[in-house]
């Protein structure tokens, strides 16, 4: 039976407390915080950090892979294609975006479901992510989170079986944003949760209860998702469901996630349940989304892994004012300093391994990984010096070490000072790349690093992702 055989999930490291976002406005706190990301991360780059999480687990490849989210960078592009390169996916995997509601995370799980249970493909990883945005003082600011999970859906080696689905929609308007729109607006939380919300997942709970003949008792836990903690709890004594069975929605911890939060949910569960328990599921967003998992003997695998324990317990606070530097909420003085030349397109293509998973090569004569400091190809190995002989590298997965860094006061960033430093991979290769994520106080030579995907800049309607170094934790 097709089912969940790997998992990953990845939160951001700095978080924003409630308190301090009341304290600015002088309203009153919702309780809790919520995870933000950082001034140089998006819902892609935080989508492929939790896809690579996701497939390190498996230990496996994947040869489809389908993106759901209501925030991602580019409308006409497909974010799936850019979030598979970085994954490293052959280029014959199949990609497709899943977005415009907050139910498209679980419709792109059904959909994977149907593509490998069909025999379209093998393994299929289901990537969530959202970065959204409520306005400065209004109810969603202290509300909305960031944050991504994954999910690899496949028949071999599954931790938790998916016995069955259920799926209705409904045109009912209660959350919305257009084009045109920054912020996440919304109707008056009563009517939404009275005429919408809680009527649609009763109905798409029981009819999933009812289609596989099984009672609120034969289930350990409930993962389910709702706009906010109060609508929630609500919905969780109307269902019928023991207090104990119900998962926390983490709204206290991250915020709500969008398309991300009710995966990251399920994760969160699949780490506590034990073999034979069943997980059901539901999600809403222009209807409701329901599946039933049952977990296998290889749950185990996974609980010992902590991904999600581990994401929370790192992260950092930052105050109001980076807040509204990162997200670009108000205006600031432009740097006098020369503007940095955007890549071209054609540049960026003839780049593109180097960009997308950070490819090098290896040597075959002496055995040397190398990668050239401006993405060209390299023709000539570094050591031996011979000539086209070489194998194809990843670098994008090796962990290094700093050799050297300087600090840059002057570089325009949204974070100053800028970091920029040399970093000595395990097992051989050399990159001069920026920094991210650092405490300045802690950085120092042979300081363990690994790598990750990050946006660098914005031109032209362009976003320019490379490889960024942060401090292994």
């Amino acid at each position: 039976m097709a089912g969940i055989t790997s998992v990953g999930v990845y939160i951001p490291l700095y978080r924003l407390s409630c308190e301090e976002i009341a304290r600015m406005w002088r309203t009153q706190p919702v309780g809790g915080a919520k995870a933000v990301a950082g001034y140089d991360e998006d819902a892609v780059t935080m989508a492929a950090a939790a896809a690579r999480d996701c497939l390190r687990g498996n230990g496996k490849t994947a040869d489809g892979l389908y993106f759901a989210g209501t925030t991602a960078p580019y409308v006409e592009k497909q974010n799936a294609a850019i979030i598979a390169s970085v994954a490293d996916l052959g280029r014959r995997s199949v990609t497709a975006d899943f977005t415009n509601s907050l139910r498209s995370g679980t419709t792109a799980l059904i959909s994977a479901l149907h593509a490998v249970e069909s025999g379209a493909a093998r393994t299929v990883v289901v990537v969530a992510s959202d970065c959204r945005a409520g306005a400065p003082k209004g109810r969603f600011e202290q509300l909305l989170g960031d944050g991504a999970a994954a999910l690899a859906v496949g028949t071999t080696d599954v931790i938790a079986e998916i016995e069955g689905s259920f799926s209705l929609f409904s045109e009912f308007t209660d959350i919305w944003r257009t084009q045109e729109d920054r912020f996440v607006k919304s109707v008056e939380a009563r009517f939404m949760e009275d005429e919408g919300y809680a009527p649609i997942m009763q109905e798409a709970i029981s009819a999933l209860m009812d289609k596989h003949s099984l009672a609120p008792r034969d289930f350990s836990k409930i993962v389910f998702s709702a706009s906010d903690g109060r609508q929630h709890a609500g919905l969780a004594k109307k269902l019928g469901f023991d207090a104990s069975q119900v998962q926390d929605p983490l709204f206290h911890l991250i915020g709500n996630t969008g398309t991300a939060a009710t995966l990251i949910m399920l994760i969160a569960a699949l780490e506590e349940v034990k073999p034979g328990e069943r997980v059901l599921l539901a999600n809403y967003g222009d209807g409701a989304d329901g599946l039933i998992l049952r977990a296998t003997e290889a749950i185990t695998l996974i609980q010992g892994r902590s991904v999600l324990e581990s994401r929370l317990s790192a992260m950092k606070n930052i105050d109001y004012g980076a807040y509204l530097s990162w997200r670009d909420l108000v205006p600031f003085e432009p740097s006098s300093l020369p503007e940095r030349t955007e890549p071209s397109i054609a540049g960026r293509w003839r780049q593109r391994q180097v960009i997308a998973s950070l490819s090098g090569v290896n040597c075959r004569k002496c055995g040397t990984p190398q990668i050239h400091p401006l993405g060209q190809t390299v023709r000539i190995c570094a050591v031996c010096r011979s000539k086209d002989d070489f194998d194809r590298y990843s670098f994008s997965d090796k962990t290094g070490k700093l050799f050297t860094y300087t600090v840059d006061e002057l570089q325009p960033t949204k974070n100053p000072p800028g970091l920029n430093g040399v970093v000595d991979f395990d097992g051989g290769g050399r990159l001069l790349c920026e920094l991210t994520d650092y405490d300045l106080e802690k950085v120092r030579i042979g300081m363990p690093v690994e790598m990750t995907f990050r946006k660098m800049s914005r031109g032209k309607g362009i976003v320019n992702y490379f490889w960024k170094a942060r401090p292994l934790a």
